[in-house]
C-alpha cells in the first residue's frame, strides 16, 4: 500500500479511538504531579565561627582545582601545612564580627533564603504551585546535591540551576554547576536541566543597581566625589588562560556609569580579596581608595556588583578594611552601598531572569501538572 494510500485509510479512524486516557494502574506507588525546580546556588559558608568549622569550610573551598588552579602535588602540603593552620582563625574573627547571633549563621545564607523564599513567593504568583523554588551552597550546607535530589521528589523533571554570580567565572559560575552535574551523575533518573547565563550586562540587573546607588545616595547628608565598584578578585593568570570575568566586570562598571549618567571619571572599579605574592586583577580596592584620598577624592561611596549578596567580603572586608585604608589616607566620608540582596528590585529581577530562561518549561505548566497528577503512566 502506497502512503496516499494509507493516510486515506487511517483518516476514517475516529480521533476518540486513539485518544483514549491510560490510567495507572490501581496499585502504582504515588506519583508527584510534574513540576519544574528552580536551584539558586552561592558561593558557601561556614556552619559557625570557630577554628574547626572554619576549617572545614576553607579546607572545601581551597581544595577546590577551579578555584585554586596549582598542581596538587604543589597546592596540597601549602594548604595543609600553613593555610589551614593560619587561617581559619583570622577568618574565623572577620566571620565573627558580622554573624547573624539571631539564626547563627552567616548573613550569606540568611540573605540567600530570603532570596530564595522572594523568589518563589514571585513565580509562585505568576505559575502556582508548579514551580518549585530552592537554593544551595556550592561550599557547606545546605548542600547542592540533597536540594537536586527533594526538587526531584516534589515532581521536578526539569530544573534550571541558577548560579547567583553576575559576572561568570569559573572559580564561582562553572564550580557551582560542576558540583550540581557531580550530583547529576549519581542519579538513575536524572531530570532535563538548563543553566542560568552570566547577567553582567542585563538590563534589569543594572537598573536594579542603579536604583540603589540613587536610593542609597539620597538619604546622604554629603555627595560621594566618586562611586567605586568593589569587584571580588581573581589571580591574572586567570585571565590569562581566558576567564572571562575581568571583562564581565568593567562591562558592568562601564553600564552603571552610562545608567547613572554621572561625568567621566565619578565611577570608576577596583579588585579586592587578593592574597598570596602573584599578581591579581588591577586596579586593587585597597589601593585605590588610598590614591582616591590622596588626590582630594575625600568622600567616596563603594559598591559591590560582583555579589549577589553581602557576606563577609562586603560587610566585613569593604565596611572595615577598605573604609580604613581610605580613612588612613586622608579619607574623611566612607559609605557602603549594600548588596541587592533580597530588595523587592531585586527579586523581581532574579524572577524575570528565572521565567526567561524556562521558556518553554512554564507556558501552560499549570494545566500540564493538574492533568498528569491525574493520569501519569511510568516506564
Amino acid at each position: 500500500m502506497g502512503w496516499a494510500r494509507y493516510y486515506a485509510a487511517r483518516r476514517d479512524i475516529e480521533v476518540t479511538d486513539i485518544m483514549q486516557p491510560i490510567s495507572k494502574p490501581a496499585d502504582h506507588p504515588p506519583v508527584p504531579a510534574r513540576r519544574v525546580g528552580v536551584l539558586l546556588m552561592n558561593l558557601g559558608t561556614p556552619e559557625a565561627t570557630d577554628y574547626w568549622s572554619m576549617r572545614r569550610y576553607l579546607k572545601e573551598f581551597l581544595s577546590d582545582p577551579r578555584v585554586i588552579e596549582v598542581p596538587k602535588a604543589v597546592w596540597w602540603p601549602v594548604l595543609n601545612g600553613i593555610i589551614l593552620t593560619v587561617r581559619p582563625g583570622k577568618s574565623g574573627h572577620a566571620y565573627k564580627s558580622i554573624w547573624n547571633e539571631e539564626r547563627n549563621e552567616s548573613p550569606l545564607k540568611t540573605v540567600t533564603r530570603a532570596q530564595a523564599e522572594g523568589v518563589a513567593a514571585e513565580l509562585a504568583a505568576r505559575h502556582g504551585d508548579s514551580v518549585v523554588v530552592d537554593w544551595a551552597m556550592r561550599y557547606g550546607q545546605p548542600a547542592v546535591g540533597p536540594a537536586i535530589q527533594r526538587l526531584k521528589d516534589q515532581g521536578c523533571d526539569r530544573i534550571l540551576l541558577f548560579p547567583l554570580y553576575p559576572q561568570y567565572s569559573a572559580t564561582t559560575t562553572a564550580t557551582a554547576n560542576d558540583q550540581a552535574f557531580r550530583h547529576l551523575m549519581t542519579m538513575r533518573w536524572q531530570p532535563a536541566v538548563r543553566t542560568v547565563p552570566a547577567y553582567h550586562d542585563e538590563p534589569g540587573y543594572i537598573e536594579a543597581l542603579a536604583r540603589s546607588v540613587v536610593r542609597h545616595i539620597a538619604a546622604l547628608d554629603h555627595t560621594p566625589d566618586v562611586l567605586l565598584a568593589s569587584f571580588h578578585g581573581l589571580p591574572k593568570a586567570y585571565l590569562d588562560r581566558g576567564d572571562p570575568y575581568h571583562c564581565f566586570c568593567v562591562k558592568t562598571a562601564r553600564l552603571l556609569a552610562e545608567r547613572l549618567g554621572w561625568e567621566p571619571g565619578r565611577v570608576q572599579y577596583s579588585f579586592q580579596s587578593r592574597f598570596g605574592k602573584a599578581e591579581w586583577l588591577k586596579p586593587y580596592t585597597d589601593k585605590t581608595v588610598e590614591e582616591l584620598a590622596r588626590a582630594g577624592k575625600t568622600k567616596i561611596a563603594v559598591i559591590a556588583p560582583g555579589f549577589s549578596a553581602d557576606c563577609v567580603e562586603t560587610l566585613e572586608e569593604i565596611q572595615f578594611q577598605v573604609k580604613d585604608a581610605f580613612m588612613a589616607a586622608g579619607g574623611e566620608r566612607f559609605t557602603y552601598i549594600p548588596c541587592l540582596n533580597d530588595h523587592p528590585d531585586h527579586v523581581i529581577f532574579l524572577s524575570d531572569l528565572v521565567e526567561r530562561e524556562l521558556g518553554g518549561w512554564v507556558d501552560g505548566a499549570g494545566a500540564r501538572a493538574a492533568r498528569d497528577a491525574e493520569d501519569h503512566v511510568t516506564a
